[in-house]
């Protein structure tokens, strides 16, 4: 087939691999992996793309790429899906449910079972496209790590890409059928920080003679809120959570350290600068007025995920064709380290239905150990993107 291939090629290419995405799928359902430890996922990632023809190649640790295409030079278009589970249990009562004490609660295995069939499909079109489509299955998205990885070792080079789109599926309301689509910030950046507090231990019934880091990290947790309701326009979205405060392990000493662990997170840069700042002055000082030292280190920083505007709106002609309902994406405080890739080079964050009337599909959201995905949406994820790659390229080129 020559020149401009139209949707329902893609469509119809999509529906008749549909019983093999699901079986990817579930085969990946059952064998989640977390962070960058996934062997067995990308184990099986890499067989299925050399039974393509596709030849895969892992450039850091359980980070695979590859590419389709480039025979007629052109551009470069990235094709995102993050491969990494939770540490948490399944309890949705599927038959294929996972039972290694892991689980696919956030749909990565359909990303990646969806970017499969993207690339079978793209495959079958290789000699038509006007251009290089570069594959990118990337590990350890839930501890923001993977796209950093990913990125030192080099995804967005040999060949240097131009452009990229990643994908996510929400269950519940949003139905297959239905894509979020919008520009410019649209998840919110994630600083993840460790604040230490350091007193002096000792028994319990002389509290004179020590300093309590657990008092002082009271203090310091209750101070921090003054940032939101004091420093920051009321406008803008910030959330600062503490997630964890761990101190001690006995009634009767007052330990020699506190530790909280906690986020931060705007839409916002600007302010993102300004909520870091105040956070380390305000935790360092309060801790000087209780006489403990306090040390605050940052052990994870992911930007806001920004929809690059030119690029959104080009492809948002190609999502048209879809025939689906195109709903604004609601901007949520919930991160991605796609933010990364975004950061780098023009991208754009989509998110897609996988979710129905059905009960079944309502009876918990994301990170939910009862959450149900429609695999419809494996075709027209699969579709969606074979599509958007394959007519970006060619528009390059005119």
């Amino acid at each position: 087939m020559k020149g401009c291939v139209t949707m329902p090629y893609f469509l119809d290419d999509a529906y008749k691999i549909k019983e093999e995405l699901i079986s990817n799928r579930r085969i990946l359902h059952q064998v989640p992996e977390v962070g960058d430890d996934l062997p067995q996922t990308t184990a099986f990632v890499m067989k299925k793309l050399m039974e393509m023809g596709i030849v895969p190649q892992e450039i850091c640790k359980s980070g695979i790429t590859a590419t389709i295409g480039g025979e007629k030079g052109g551009k470069v278009f990235l094709l995102r899906a993050d491969m990494d589970a939770l540490s948490m249990e399944e309890d949705s009562g599927l038959e294929f449910s996972s039972i290694n004490g892991y689980a696919h609660t956030c749909g990565h295995d359909i990303h990646t079972a969806i970017l499969l069939g993207a690339a079978k499909i793209l495959k079958q079109y290789e000699q038509d496209l006007d251009g290089t489509v570069k594959l990118m299955f990337q590990p350890n998205e839930e501890n923001m790590a993977g796209a950093a990885a990913m990125l030192k070792a080099g995804i967005l080079e040999n060949p240097k890409v131009d452009a990229a789109v990643a994908l996510h599926v929400f269950p519940g309301n949003m139905q297959v059928g239905m894509m979020y689509w919008g520009t410019g910030s649209i998840l919110a950046s994630s600083d993840v920080f460790r604040i230490t507090v350091t007193g002096r231990g000792g028994h319990g019934a002389i509290p004179q003679k020590n300093i309590d880091p657990i008092y002082a990290a009271v203090q310091i947790y209750n101070a921090l809120q003054e940032i939101l309701t004091r420093e920051i326009d009321p406008q803008e979205p910030v959330v600062i959570t503490i997630g964890s405060f761990h101190a001690g392990d006995a009634p009767n000493i007052i330990p020699q350290t506190a530790v909280m662990t906690g986020s931060i997170r705007t839409f916002s840069n600007e302010v993102r600068v300004i909520a870091k700042k105040r956070l380390e002055e305000i935790a360092t000082s309060t801790a000087k007025v209780f006489r403990a030292d306090c040390s605050v280190e940052y052990i994870g920083e992911i930007p806001p995920t920004v929809n690059n505007i030119p690029l959104t709106l080009n492809l948002k002609k190609y999502i048209d064709e879809l025939g689906i309902q195109i709903i604004p994406f609601p901007k949520q405080m919930g991160s991605e380290d796609f933010a990364l890739i975004a950061e780098a080079i023009p991208s754009v964050f989509l998110g897609i239905g996988a979710g129905g009337v059905d009960p079944q599909y309502h009876q918990g959201g994301s990170h939910n150990p009862k959450v149900i995905f429609n695999e419809d949406v494996l075709p027209l994820g699969a579709a969606t993107l074979a599509f958007i790659a394959y007519h970006w390229l060619k528009n390059q080129r005119q």
